[in-house]
């Protein structure tokens, strides 16, 4: 999976629906139905190589959204919003500055900055680290 493909899934992830109701989204052109929004990343494609098709926006209340554009198999292309689902609660800023005081320091350390934060999440996930377990 190339880098450029490993951040977008990053990003995915860090999105929710705004809508309960926008899923099945069906496609206008070929009538494709995605049932859910993990479907409707894994089955459809970048608009271009090498970019997300994420835009940020707002919606009529002045909440941050983002639109997620992709090709069906079909070639239309297609949009869906989400937002944000990041805590920006005092505990939460706090959480992304420990967050970056330690990629700071695993950068400083000769780590490669997108490794280090996929190391950082893996293991803010629960999940296993050899680097990080390393040292």
């Amino acid at each position: 999976m190339s880098s450029a493909n490993h951040k977008s899934d990053e990003l995915f992830r860090g999105l929710k629906s705004l809508s309960q109701t926008a899923f099945p989204k069906k496609c206008p052109t070929c009538g494709r139905v995605y049932e859910n929004e993990e479907l409707y990343i894994a089955a459809t494609e970048a608009i271009r190589p090498a970019k997300s098709g994420l835009k940020e926006s707002f919606d009529d209340d002045d909440n941050q959204i983002v639109e997620l554009y992709r090709n069906c198999v079909c070639g239309s292309t297609l949009m869906e919003f989400f937002g944000d689902r990041r805590d920006n609660s005092p505990n939460g800023v706090k959480r992304r500055e420990i967050f970056g005081q330690l990629l700071d320091l695993l950068v400083e350390d000769g780590v490669d900055p997108e490794v280090a934060r996929l190391e950082l999440l893996k293991k803010l996930y629960g999940k296993k680290s050899d680097l990080l377990d390393k040292m």
